[in-house]
């Protein structure tokens, strides 16, 4: 092979070369080495903006979990004991709308959740009962249980809420599905009656 072709061939980057050797346009090309004149094209980095709809559930419930949905605690009538078949009252007096507002991609981002239903764990094994309200205390009774047997027991409330937000007032964004916090778990003591005989004539 022709010494020219060969060096043609192996520096991949000059067009068709002269009987001198050399390669004519504006980067001239040398045999036997690389053209300090060829230029490196710079790569100039995107930046990226961010805009309202870049923003996801998934980053608002981390920034808002411990705020706007509170577990709601449990109370119990009577207070601390109870009776085996007595109808024990449970309800929750903190149930309420929670709204706050988060900054998110310098964006000002409203939350808010709404409890739609109540799952309450009576802590004695049974099944646990979801109702649409979050019970009354006495002389109500919207929420009952009675307990078959002497125990202590942990009573805890799930509360389900609805929730949306708002990045930068461009509407709001429902959540599919509801968001289940459980509260702190409330004890009561399971007591059993004894009869005692008494003398009526005493």
């Amino acid at each position: 092979m022709d010494p020219r072709e060969e060096l043609r061939i192996n520096t991949g980057i000059c067009g068709r070369m002269q009987p001198d050797g050399t390669v004519p346009g504006p980067t001239r090309c040398q045999p036997g080495g690389d053209d300090k004149r060829l230029t490196r094209q710079k790569i100039i980095p995107t930046v990226v903006i961010p805009r309202p709809e870049d923003i996801t559930w998934e980053e608002v419930r981390s920034e808002t979990k411990n705020v706007v949905f509170p577990g709601l605690s449990v109370k119990v009538q009577p207070k601390g004991k109870t009776l085996v078949n007595m109808a024990t009252i449970v309800y929750t007096d903190d149930s309420k709308v929670s709204t706050t507002t988060v900054t998110l991609l310098g964006f000002p981002v409203v939350v808010e959740a709404t409890p739609v239903s109540y799952t309450w764990d009576f802590g004695d094994g049974s099944p646990a009962v979801t109702t649409s309200t979050p019970g009354r205390p006495y002389p109500s009774a919207d929420i009952t249980h009675k307990y078959r047997k002497r125990q202590g027991v942990g009573i805890t409330v799930t509360t389900n809420y609805a929730a949306r937000f708002n990045v930068a007032d461009t509407g709001w964004q429902y959540i599919e599905g509801t968001v289940p916090i459980t509260g702190p778990t409330t004890l009561l003591q399971v007591r059993e009656a004894v009869p005692v005989l008494v003398d009526p004539g005493r």
